[in-house]
């Protein structure tokens, strides 16, 4: 009996390492090739987290690559630092009938720092492996163990990595001490996951099999919202020998409050008394906070730093004071440092950002949530945000790097999940007016002034500081019209808390307008165009626009003398869920005078809803294709 029970947990603990499998490529089901580049045949993923400081991460998976399209599902991608190390990598490759014609093992992979352009210290490296391989299909199967010193953050389960990929069979194997505490969230796996007790381990499956590829559809949700995903968060964790534990972000946030900012927050007495200096002449917190945070902007530069627990722990603020730089975490920790000899509260926060809107869960707290950190001060009724890594951003403005999304307030009396400001399509605008001259040669020139606010005050932050044969390059990019040039080139930014960004710019555009006999073609929108979305015929995840703004063009044209302006005035107005549309031509003396408002909203619709956001969408874009006619005097 005890031999049988030893065999037994041999089994289970041992790294899932396939049987010689027929990796025929005939043998896929039909249904699984429909839309899918890459199949995956088998996986097994299997974590064995009963020790917290010594967790074993393994995987033994087998895709068949269809085509050239599915090569990227064959590469083996695997980053490692000093708390992660790569115990084993072997694989093999075989043919279109499932012949072996190739082994490979860790030493047929490239290594090479991970280290990014704007990073300065960053001890992380990555191996990776792509068979050279051009006839397809073929199978690669690879095996391959990583070690963790620490559980405080284990991979995701997403059997299904992208939508032209389909998966066979999968199954994830977490194996833990019975009485261990770890919160789960699944999503889309379908049955309950089956568990087994032997001894004092626990085993718990989760599978999945017959996922068949999609098709992309466009203005969908983001992938996490719907894919299939396992999420695993122990209760008790160790991380650089560190101990904790957590159920919820409260509890998460007072961890990270005590352990990794607590203490941190010590600077030099000049730099106290300097701040002091500083703000003694304010009387209220806003302006003396708005003197520090360009004092802040004129002292430091961000660069990134990731070694060990400094993935999470900021540099002390001495440091920071000291050397002058630092990444989003030490920046955050020296402004709130500086706001502390002022006497302003204000909270660390940690935040997914990105241009795409994404929250931390509500539901599940994690550490593998976020990727940024920025900091609030809830000063009275007037609760204000900053960007602590940008010299140029203004103050109290976040853009839509962090803004609408929940993100963790780490405070002394624990973590407070804050909602970013959210701009709507209503405060993100683009106001554009042009004055401009048509010749009879059907050439276009004049001033073009456009003031971006809102989320869209960023848009052309690249040009800003260029010199002007760059600006020039960078414009033609933007306006994309045949022959235009830009004669000259000036930005304003008004940074205030809702900063405005005006563009200037005197245009000449060669042979715009169409000649044909005594007639001139003209298009009266010359600068905003809207395209057309994609067909989503049977569409099954919701309708998702992630922003909405609003664009507003008034565009005068100076007619030549020997033009007739015999134009009946245009005017078209239609209005959905998705948002509204207005132009509006028009004759006044000799000038032709075109305005065009357009108005996105964003939100979530249902699947149904597509057809009638892109024939919104399309009656947009033919109205903007308007196209007039002036004739000649004889």
């Amino acid at each position: 009996m005890k031999l049988l029970t030893f065999t037994l947990l041999l089994a289970l603990v041992a790294p899932a390492v396939f049987a010689q499998d027929n990796y025929d490529a005939d043998l896929i089901p039909s249904n699984l090739r429909n839309r899918a580049n890459a199949i995956v045949r088998n996986s097994v993923v299997t974590v064995d987290m009963r020790a917290a400081d010594n967790v074993s991460y393994t995987v033994s998976k087998a895709i068949t690559v269809l085509n050239k399209n599915g090569e990227n599902s064959a590469r083996l991608v695997l980053f490692y630092d000093k708390n992660t190390s790569i115990k084993s990598i072997k694989g093999e490759v075989y043919n279109e009938v499932g012949k072996l014609s190739s082994r490979f093992s860790q030493s047929d992979f490239r290594d090479e720092s991970a280290i990014s352009d704007f990073s300065l210290f960053e001890d992380s490296r990555v191996k990776h492996y792509l068979p050279l391989v051009n006839s397809y299909p073929y199978t690669i199967v690879y095996n391959y163990e990583i070690r963790y010193k620490q559980n405080l953050i284990i991979p995701d389960w997403v059997p299904q990595t992208a939508n032209d990929v389909a998966v066979e069979k999968s199954s994830y194997v977490l194996i833990s001490k019975v009485g261990d505490e770890f919160r789960v969230k699944s999503q889309n796996v379908g049955a309950q996951p089956e568990e087994q007790l032997v001894k004092d381990q626990k085993t718990t499956t989760w599978k999945v099999s017959s996922l068949l590829a999609s098709k992309p559809e466009p203005y969908s949700p983001f992938r996490e919202t719907y894919q299939t995903v396992v999420k695993v968060a122990p209760k008790n964790f160790s991380y650089y020998n560190v101990k904790g534990d957590y159920t919820n972000w409260q509890e998460l946030g007072k961890w990270q409050y005590d352990n990794l900012l607590k203490g941190r927050n010590l600077l030099p007495d000049a730099t106290v008394q300097m701040i002091k200096e500083l703000v003694k002449s304010e009387t209220n917190d806003k302006e003396k906070a708005k003197k520090i945070y360009q004092y802040l902007q004129n002292k430091t530069r961000y660069i990134s730093v990731q070694i060990g627990i400094g993935g999470f722990q900021p540099t002390k603020a001495a440091d920071v004071d000291r050397l002058g730089y630092g990444d989003c975490k030490a920046l955050v920790n020296y402004m709130q440092s500086l706001l502390n000899v002022a006497g302003i509260e204000s909270y660390y926060c940690v935040v997914e950002a990105g241009t795409e809107k994404k929250s931390l869960d509500p539901s599940y707290a994690s550490m593998n949530q976020g990727n940024h950190v920025i900091l609030c001060m809830p000063l009275k009724g007037d609760t204000t945000w900053l960007e602590c890594t940008s010299q140029k951003i203004p103050f109290g403005y976040l853009g839509d790097f962090t803004d609408d999304r929940y993100v963790l307030a780490c405070t002394p009396d624990g973590g407070k999940l804050l909602r970013t400001p959210k701009l709507n399509a209503s405060q993100n605008l683009q106001i554009r007016e042009a004055q401009l001259t048509l010749s009879k040669d059907g050439n276009v020139n004049g001033h073009v002034k456009t003031i971006f606010s809102g989320s869209q005050y960023d848009n052309h932050e690249a040009m800003v500081g260029k010199p002007l044969t760059e600006q020039q390059k960078l414009l033609k990019e933007v306006y994309d019209i045949d022959n235009i040039d830009f004669n000259q080139i000036s930005y304003l930014q008004n940074k205030q808390i809702k900063p405005e960004a005006t563009e200037d710019i005197e245009i000449s555009i060669r042979n715009y307008a169409t000649l044909n006999n005594d007639k001139i073609f003209l298009k009266p929108n010359a600068f905003n165009i809207k395209g057309n979305v994609s067909e989503s015929k049977n569409r099954t995840l919701p309708l998702y626009i992630n922003r909405g703004y609003t664009d507003v063009d008034t565009i005068s044209y100076q007619l030549p003398e020997n033009v007739i302006p015999l134009i009946a005035p245009d005017e078209k107005e239609f209005k959905s869920a998705f948002g509204s549309y207005s132009s509006k031509t028009s004759i006044e003396g000799n000038k032709l005078i075109y305005i065009r408002k357009f108005v996105l909203n964003e939100g979530t619709f249902a699947p149904a809803l597509y057809a009638e956001f892109a024939k919104f969408i399309a009656d947009v874009n033919t109205s903007d294709h308007l196209k007039l006619y002036l004739n000649f005097k004889k």
